[in-house]
């Protein structure tokens, strides 16, 4: 025990190895402990630990010399006005103990408190943020297209800041930034087209001729990364995004068949507002939050089994229960709503939403794993950035129009 308290302040401190050291005195050499360095700065001793590179750590007062606990170890350093015969040995050798069995009760609160505050930052803005696109979705036409795409234009951005993030950017050449600011905006204005128009088709094309013209007429000489990531980035945060629009606000027979729709007020919209598009569009996104919530809690409870490299924290065992939490729900809204059809369409509706909103979260941690961050961006405090938010919804909404369009015809009107 002895050998991890060392007396400092006799004379002139010198740096010390973060192997091995010792400090200067009239007496033999003491061994300090291994990976640790030392240094004096005015008046009092103060400690510099250097681990394997993590930088300096936090220092308190003790009695009558100065701690240092860095991962559940002490040096304890002797002002230079005391001589060492007036400190207690054993009570400096039971401050090593203790901290040698247990991490500093500070440390722990602090992280505890820093975990609550963020836990409670997630679920006022969660719940904020549902309340806010619960009334978009039943609003519709141009409230719900002007929203999702000012939700387009901040993604787009976030998707061409990760691009020319240092991790991506280093194997490749990004493109240029007036180019990236052009497919934002276009990125934008596609789901206002769409609505317009009826249609996207030629909205894509012209947008797609326009920024490969651009890029190949740049100063330089264009590469072949910028026109992929480019055209990836107008196809992802544009072009998909747009298929909510034709979900909600393309698919307009009314369900008038439920008791749900009949008793809703005339003055928000009688049963009429009731459509397709509209029931469509929240099983679809309640399916999604269901998926999404009970994986985390069965990855948590249960989770041993990665389910792949690209997002470790996944497990079969969470996506497995997401997957039962997806289906329940979309057969509960199904039944509640009024689905225009059999039990098992929604079911199959719900595997559709399910894999949809599981490929786009994985597909968002890939991007964001070569960029080498952690989110997206910080728009929304507690949950990043919106690409964060939204990933599960980016590939869902074109999945779920396709089902609708494809095996309920009679009402894709």
């Amino acid at each position: 025990m002895a050998s991890q308290i060392v007396e400092l302040g006799r004379t002139a401190l010198i740096p010390l190895s973060l192997c091995t050291g010792c400090s200067h005195s009239d007496s033999p050499h003491r061994p300090i402990p291994p990976r640790f360095a030392a240094q004096s700065n005015f008046q009092m001793i103060r400690f510099k630990l250097d681990v394997n590179g993590s930088g300096v750590q936090g220092l308190s007062r003790i009695h009558r010399g100065l701690l240092v606990h860095q991962r559940r170890r002490l040096i304890l350093g002797v002002p230079s006005a005391e001589q060492p015969d007036q400190i207690n040995a054993g009570e400096l050798a039971e401050e090593v103990q203790r901290s040698n069995q247990s991490p500093g009760e500070g440390d722990i609160d602090e992280e505890h408190r820093r975990k609550t505050s963020q836990l409670r930052k997630r679920i006022i803005f969660g719940m904020g943020i549902g309340v806010l696109v619960g009334g978009v979705v039943l609003a519709g036409e141009w409230v719900f297209t002007v929203a999702l795409s000012a939700a387009v234009f901040a993604g787009s951005r976030e998707y061409f800041e990760l691009v020319r993030s240092r991790g991506i950017a280093s194997g490749m050449t990004p493109p240029p930034r007036f180019v990236s600011r052009a497919c934002s905006v276009i990125c934008c204005v596609m789901p206002l087209l769409t609505l317009y128009f009826g249609q996207i088709d030629v909205s894509v094309t012209s947008a797609a001729f326009f920024v490969a013209t651009a890029l190949l007429l740049q100063r330089g000489n264009p590469r072949f990364s910028q026109l992929s990531s480019t055209m990836f980035g107008l196809f992802y945060c544009g072009y998909l995004p747009s298929f909510w629009v034709k979900l909600r606000c393309g698919l307009a027979a009314p369900t008038l068949n439920t008791r749900f729709s009949a008793s809703w007020p005339l003055l928000l919209g009688g049963n009429t507002m009731w459509t397709v598009g509209l029931v469509a569009t929240l099983i679809s996104i309640s399916s999604i939050i269901a998926a999404d919530t009970f994986a985390f809690i069965g990855g948590k409870a249960f989770g041993r089994t990665p389910l792949t490299a690209v997002s470790p924290k996944k497990t079969w065992e969470g996506a497995l229960v997401g997957l039962g939490g997806c289906l329940t729900t979309s057969v509960l809204l199904a039944k509640v709503f009024g689905w225009p059809t059999s039990t098992l369409s929604a079911v199959a509706y719900g595997f559709l939403n399910f894999f949809g909103s599981l490929f786009g979260d994985l597909t968002e941690s890939m991007i964001k794993r070569d960029a080498g961050v952690k989110d997206s961006g910080s728009l929304i405090p507690g949950h990043g950035g919106i690409l964060d938010r939204v990933d599960s919804y980016i590939f869902t909404g074109a999945l779920a129009h396709s089902f609708m369009k494809t095996f309920l015809p009679l009402f894709g009107i």
